[in-house]
């Protein structure tokens, strides 16, 4: 980590500690913030929907499209028990807040997937938002703009949430309970893409600063890329995401500044990469691709290989097949980097 940065997490985990001992860390819900997606929406039943949200942009996101995209959620799933809700058209990025009863100090931002065309609210978001905060975790789930509905920013829009989002967690850091230093990403199919973008150019300038949070960090402290798009480039890249992301004819200048393998720096989090085998959507050698890069710039990486478990299995794809023991390597991973 460069010097500069780490004395941007320093300064911002002496506030932590400094509050901590104060007793200021009671929780402050967000008044005037966009609901979550889907609110008004029926949710799973017996399971909280989270009410607090953090809008990204104070002034609104910039770079908005001269015809703005109108946010709509559609709901996926035929079982009335199941919600598998997406959301496309965010005009409003935001994260939603889960807070665990007791706070272990450290936070994840959670990129859900969705190939770029939409955000999945469920199952890679609320469904790990609540895992993970029942185990201690201030858990952020992002939803973030989508590249191809013509955002300025382009292929680096959603790049820029991310980069926005892992400040404002650091900036706001004392009154979630949270630990700058020990602030993680975890992202999913193309947002695990976002994730890995994150963890390779976290130091890119894609947007203006607009406050004081844009003064701190965005670097990871720790990153959990899983199923991830990573490789923009034939024969691995997921051409959905490509074509949304790139644009199906890109030429290969702009498949590189966007295949995260190959803009990995010296200073990279350690990294954590789970995927499976036999997965159809997203090939498995985008995780291998990306893990033969860390390496190659001395980036401690953990990387879990299953034979079975397909793409998107999330938490409830997962149970019953040994796939399932992902999140818990996740948390023994964590241990030594953020807990």
């Amino acid at each position: 980590m460069a010097n500069r940065e780490r004395a941007m997490i320093d300064s911002g985990r002496r506030v932590f500690l400094a509050a901590a001992g104060a007793g200021a860390l009671l929780p402050a819900i967000a008044r005037g913030q966009t609901p979550p997606p889907g609110a008004g929406k029926p949710g799973p039943a017996g399971l909280p929907e989270p009410g607090e949200t953090i809008d990204l942009w104070p002034g609104g996101a910039p770079g908005m499209p001269a015809a703005p995209p109108v946010e709509t959620v559609n709901e996926r799933s035929t079982d009335k028990q199941l919600t598998d809700r997406a959301v496309f058209g965010i005009t409003r990025p935001r994260m939603t807040v889960f807070r665990p009863v007791r706070p272990n100090g450290a936070a994840v931002l959670i990129t859900p997937g969705g190939g770029y065309r939409w955000v999945v609210i469920d199952k890679e978001g609320y469904e790990l938002g609540r895992w993970l905060a029942a185990r201690g975790f201030t858990v952020f789930v992002l939803f973030y703009r989508l590249p191809g509905e013509g955002w300025a920013a382009g292929p680096d829009v959603a790049l820029s949430d991310a980069q926005r989002a892992m400040r404002l967690i650091r900036h706001r850091a004392r009154d979630y309970g949270v630990d700058p230093a020990r602030v993680a990403a975890m992202g999913f199919s193309a947002g695990g893409h976002v994730c890995a973008d994150l963890l390779t150019r976290f130091a890119a300038p894609t947007y203006r600063p607009v406050d004081a949070a844009d003064r701190l960090s965005a670097r990871p402290t720790a990153a959990a890329p899983i199923y991830p798009v990573v490789s923009m480039r034939a024969p691995y890249a997921h051409p959905g995401s490509r074509a949304l992301l790139v644009g199906a004819d890109a030429a290969p200048a702009l498949e590189r500044a966007h295949s995260p393998d190959l803009n990995v720096p010296a200073d990279a989090p350690p990294t954590f990469l789970v995927h499976a085998e036999d997965d159809d959507v997203v090939p498995v050698e985008n995780s291998l691709m990306l893990r033969a890069a860390l390496r190659a710039r001395g980036v401690p990486v953990e990387t879990h290989l299953f034979t079975h478990g397909g793409h998107g299995f999330g938490l409830r794809k997962a149970l019953g097949k040994p796939v399932a023991a992902w999140p818990d390597l996740f948390i023994e991973w964590a241990s030594g980097l953020i807990l």
